[in-house]
This record gives structure tokens, C-alpha cells and sequence, in this order.
């Protein structure tokens, strides 16, 4: 049976690769262990948060599926860090895990163009150097010149329970024990990771009445620029707050030894900023307590879901620890918590378009690139199958630039750095935050969407219309002053705003001040006609407005830098700030230019910064003779 493109996994990354591919015309296959399971939900029952919106968003401005799933199965919808700057807001959602998961398997099953078989991938087919196939447990080859690999956690998947190991994907579900073992023969560099998930708890055993409430946002912020706001009213249930103590602590403490992370039973290196219960208790001891949040996974509220207490303790001291917390008494537990080990590709193996260097035609995607979430595994499965498909087509490759999208950010720090550690996406990892805000990303990204063919014509009229108005809003701004005459500063202090005191542009009137829509229909009654979303983007432009240009200035100069030639025979090893690792590389390829340099994994903005100084200082040394 012949494909062009064969997606092995139906998670988070293969759905959207399965998608964006078979949506560009390109017939697909999507080979995975569990049909139901596809789109299921491994861990917590949330999609987005702090930089995990933004990827959401940006997936959805190219034409993925997520947002939109989101906004249709969402229980709870909330902006983080609302009170903070633009650029650092995320939006967070709750989903029903069932809801979520029927959803996605239906999208798949009914997409054109898109197969799919419930097998187990168990190699690959490779003749020369390049992908041709997979075979399956079944015996069954199928044929294909690209290759999307979205195992997930399945690859050599290691449960850990106490002392308790089984091998497994995830709870209940196969590994992929063979397809491990022959990416490894091909050479591939592999590593180990670990991660983990919390007890799912009886919701009836719960007391929720002595916890904190946390209700939804009012109004909702839903995720797709495809999703009518006026429109958007979802049914929304509270989350609820509690902490742990010291009886909880103690309990813990006093099974360490029993603790497959420091009894040496796990050899994964698990991630940072999501650690387990008993990891917490032993990095901070200091602290009397941890937030634990308790959340439903369904609209029926059957199940909560204890985030903050992920843990591969023993049962009995997970249930004792548990009912230890305020409102979990009598906590009944129905799935226990646990850990698991799995295998993961070196993303330093890989292209910018996710494709592996070694095995042409062979794409790997989420988190079986040493990524954490489902928001970076959907970002990468979406330019995985972007790019599968362009390929197929003749086409080039589409690679987004740090300064496009957070999406470009997570995938170059990953090819080019590489992560020992499972990787999880900041706003901090961005250089030009202001620029790449939730708001604008259809701004950004939807122009890609559109000639991909993944956007289709009804969204992109309203998208089109969207842009003019602001662009004719924020070209009024930019080029319409005002005087402080008394009449006008009248109108500013009858609205609160800061007067000024020469000649001023619009937009540094608007920028100066707290303003909302009325506060500026009040100023400039002509912009009335322009709805809310675009008002919003205006405010923040006006805003941030210098701050935007100071960095698109930096890009610019960034572009140019990328340009300029290295010295043939110039010396890397005595240039103070590179590190051996880069020095050893740059000595290896000897790039041309700086633009070559920055496409050798490993080699750092920062790196490139240094180099061009020195090059810098060189020519002004050589000219000086």
C-alpha cells in the first residue's frame, strides 16, 4: 500500500502532521496503537498557559487544529498573567479529556486524504540512506518517501510505580519497544528522559467546600482566531485550590527510599519546571507548603486531576499523602499516579524543518524530541507535516525565523542546542517578546496558513478586513499629530489620561496613557467602526509602538549582520566567550559567512554576536596597515 506520508502516532504532534499534510493535498497515513486514543490527553486536562498559548495560537493561525478543538471541548477558559504586559499573557483552558479526545479522533477519521490503521510501527523501511516505508507488527509494509515519527513517550516506554515497573506507552497502552530499537541501529543518537502524572481522584470523595474557588474568565478568551468571540459562551466549571502541610511532607519524606527517582530505579532525566511531589519535597524543604490544584476532567466532574502532585511513589503512601491534604480526607484514588522512561531523539539529529540529517525523508515531532506538553508537540507536528508535504510537492521548506513565532524559537533552540532535559517553552526564551504577543499571531502567521491551502477563504475575508482596519487605524497614529490646545486638554483630563505639552503623534498620546475603547472613542470618535479585537491591537501597538521598533531594528541589524563574510583562515580558538563545543564546530565547517555559522548546530545568537565583533575588530586592524 503506497502513501507519500506515513505519521506513526496519533498524539497531540501526529494529529496536527496528519492534518496539515493530508490537507495539503498529500495522501497520509496515520499508523497508531490505539484508534480511540487518538488526541488523548496523557497527562493533565489543560491546553495552553504561560508561552504554551502563544504555540496554540500559532498553530491555529497556520490552519492546525488545536485552538479550534480547544474552544468546542473548553470547561474553563483563563489569561494568565492578565494584570501583567501583553507579551507575557497566556491563555489557559480547561478541557474534558473525553470531549477533547472524540473530537480529534472524528476530525482525523472524516480529513480527506488521511488514513488510519491501528497497528504498532515496528521499523522502518531505508534503502541508501533514505525512508521508504513502515513495516508493523503485524507484517503489514507501507510504503512512503516521508516519514513523521510522533511516538510520544511510547519509544521504550517504562512505567515506574514504586518498585513496580511495566513497559509501557502510557497507562494500560503498548510500547513501542521494536521502532526504538532499529532508530537506534540506524544510527541515530538517543537519550533517555522522564515524566510524570498525578492521581485521578473520585470526585465524590472530595470535600471541595473548604477550598479556594478558581472560576473561569468572564467573558471567556477562547484560542481560535477562527472561533466567533460575540458568539463564544461555553458552560464553564471552577477549579479549586488547596495546599499541602507538613503531615504531607513528612509522609513523604519518610519514603524517599521508596521513590523510584532516588531509590536509582529511574535513569531519565526528568523535567525542571514540572517536578514530582517528592522531588519538590526534597528540593525545598523550606517551604510549608505547595499548591495543589484541583481540577475536573470532564464536564460531568466525575474525576479531578491533582495538579502539583505528580508522583511514582508506592500506592499505599500516594493515597496516604493524598488524604494528608485538606478536602482529600477520604480521597478515593482511581488512577495512581506514575512515572515513566522513555527514549528520545537528540533533536540536535534534526534539520529546522524537523527532518533527521541521517535518513533522508524521516521526520521526527513533540516529544519524542525531548519536549514537554502538548502545546510544543502539536508546533512541531504541524511544521513536521508542513514540511513532509512541501517536499512532496517540490516545494521549499517552510522554517519560521525566531522573530516570526514562538514556534520558530522552539524549534531552533532545539536543533540547534539540543536538551539533555525535557524542554518546555517560556516567554523568557524569546528575544523579541513584544512582537510575537497571543494577539498577532494570526497577524504573523496566517499569510503562511493561507497559501499552504490549510485556511480557508470565509476565514481569511474577515482576517483581510482585520488587517486593513488596523493598518489604517495605526497609519493614522503614526502620522496625525495633535496640538494642546485647551479644548484638548480639557478632553484628556476629563478621561483621565496624561496631558501633554507640545505637539504630539496619536499614537504616542494613546501609548502614554490606561487606555480602553471608550476612553479612546472619546479622543478620536471616527475609530467607532472598528470592533474590539482590532481596538485591542491598536492600544497594545500604541502602547509598545517604540519598543516595537527598537526591535524590528534589532532584526533588521540582525539580517544584515547574518551577511557579512568570515575571513578565510580566521582564528576561532583564542576569541574569548566561545565555547570549546562552538569552536570546535566553527573550525570543523569553516563557514563563509556569519549566515553559515548560524545554521551549524550549536552555534548560539550569542556566538554570533561575538564573531561579529571580532570580525569587526580584524577589518579595522587590517586596514590600519
Amino acid at each position: 500500500m503506497n502513501y507519500d506520508v506515513i505519521v506513526i502516532g496519533g498524539g497531540h504532534a501526529g494529529i496536527e502532521a496528519s492534518l496539515a499534510s493530508a490537507r495539503m493535498g498529500v495522501k497520509t497515513l496515520m499508523i497508531t496503537i490505539l484508534a480511540e486514543q487518538i488526541g488523548a490527553s496523557s497527562c493533565n486536562p489543560a491546553i495552553g498557559g504561560l508561552a504554551k498559548g502563544h504555540l496554540v495560537r500559532e498553530v491555529d493561525a497556520l490552519g492546525g487544529e488545536m485552538g479550534i478543538c480547544t474552544d468546542k471541548t473548553g470547561i474553563q477558559f483563563r489569561t494568565l498573567n492578565a494584570s501583567k504586559g501583553p507579551a507575557v499573557r497566556g491563555t489557559r483552558a480547561q478541557i474534558d479529556m473525553d470531549a477533547y479526545r472524540i473530537y480529534m479522533r472524528n476530525v482525523v477519521l472524516n480529513t480527506s486524504n488521511l488514513d488510519v490503521k491501528q497497528e504498532i510501527a515496528d521499523g522502518l523501511v531505508v534503502e541508501e540512506g533514505e525512508v521508504k516505508g513502515v513495516t508493523t507488527q503485524l507484517g503489514n509494509t507501507y510504503k512512503a518517501s516521508k516519514v513523521i515519527i510522533t511516538a510520544g513517550t511510547f519509544l521504550n516506554g517504562l512505567i515506574h510505580i514504586g518498585d513496580k515497573k511495566q513497559t509501557a506507552g502510557r497507562q494500560g497502552e503498548f510500547a513501542s519497544v521494536e521502532l526504538a530499537e532499529y532508530m537506534k541501529s540506524l544510527g541515530i543518537e538517543i537519550g533517555r528522559l522522564k515524566t510524570g502524572t498525578c492521581a485521578r481522584i473520585d470526585a465524590k470523595s472530595v470535600d471541595i467546600s473548604v477550598m479556594e474557588i478558581q472560576p473561569g474568565d468572564t467573558p471567556p478568551p477562547p484560542f481560535s482566531f477562527r472561533t466567533d468571540k460575540k458568539m463564544f459562551n461555553p458552560t464553564q466549571l471552577p477549579c479549586y485550590v488547596t495546599y499541602t502541610n507538613e503531615e504531607t511532607h513528612k509522609i513523604i519524606e519518610t519514603n524517599f527510599y521508596r521513590a523510584p527517582m532516588f531509590s536509582g530505579q529511574i535513569e531519565g532525566t526528568g523535567p525542571r519546571y514540572c517536578p514530582s511531589i517528592e522531588d519538590k519535597i526534597s528540593r525545598f524543604r523550606d517551604r510549608p507548603r505547595h499548591q495543589i490544584f484541583v481540577e475536573p476532567q470532564t464536564m460531568d466532574e466525575t474525576e479531578y486531576y491533582i495538579n502539583g502532585m505528580s508522583t511514582s511513589l508506592p500506592i499505599d503512601v500516594q493515597l496516604e499523602m493524598v488524604q494528608s491534604v485538606e478536602g482529600m480526607e477520604n480521597a478515593k484514588i482511581v488512577r495512581y499516579g506514575y512515572a515513566i522512561e522513555y527514549d528520545y531523539v537528540q533533536p540536535t539529529e534534526l534539520k529546522h524543518t524537523l527532518e533527521t540529517k541521517k535518513i533522508k525523508g524521516l521526520y521526527t515531532a513533540g516529544q519524542v524530541n525531548g519536549t514537554t506538553g502538548y502545546e510544543e508537540a502539536a508546533a512541531q507536528g504541524m511544521m513536521a507535516g508542513i514540511n513532509a508535504a512541501l517536499s512532496i510537492q517540490g516545494k521549499e521548506p517552510l522554517v519560521l525565523r525566531r522573530d516570526e513565532a514562538y514556534i520558530g524559537v522552539l524549534i531552533d533552540d532545539l536543533v540547534t542546542k539540543g536538551t539533555k532535559e525535557p524542554y518546555r517553552m517560556f516567554t523568557s526564551r524569546a528575544e523579541y517578546r513584544l512582537l510575537l504577543r497571543e494577539d498577532n499571531a494570526d497577524m504573523r502567521l496566517s499569510k503562511y496558513g493561507k497559501a499552504l491551502g490549510l485556511l480557508d477563504d470565509d476565514y481569511m475575508e474577515k482576517f483581510e478586513k482585520k488587517k486593513a482596519d488596523m493598518e489604517e487605524a495605526l497609519d493614522f497614529l503614526r502620522t496625525h499629530q495633535v496640538t494642546p490646545n485647551k479644548a484638548f486638554l480639557a478632553q484628556l483630563e476629563s478621561i483621565g489620561a496624561i496631558k501633554i505639552s507640545d505637539k504630539t503623534y496619536w499614537i504616542d498620546v494613546i501609548g502614554r496613557g490606561d487606555f480602553d475603547r471608550e476612553k479612546l472613542i472619546t479622543l478620536l470618535p471616527e475609530f467607532d467602526k472598528y470592533d474590539d479585537e482590532v481596538i485591542v491591537q491598536i492600544l497594545v501597538e500604541a502602547k509598545y509602538s517604540r519598543y516595537i521598533e527598537k526591535q524590528q531594528q534589532q532584526i533588521l541589524q540582525m539580517e544584515d549582520m547574518l551577511k557579512i563574510k568570515i575571513p578565510a583562515g580566521f582564528v576561532y580558538n583564542n576569541i574569548s566567550g566561545l565555547s570549546n563545543e562552538v569552536v570546535e564546530k566553527l573550525e570543523k565547517a569553516t563557514p563563509p559567512t556569519l549566515f553559515s555559522a548560524s545554521e551549524i548546530s550549536g552555534v548560539t545568537p550569542a556566538a554570533l554576536e561575538i564573531l561579529h565583533v571580532h570580525i569587526k575588530l580584524r577589518q579595522k586592524s587590517m586596514s590600519k596597515k
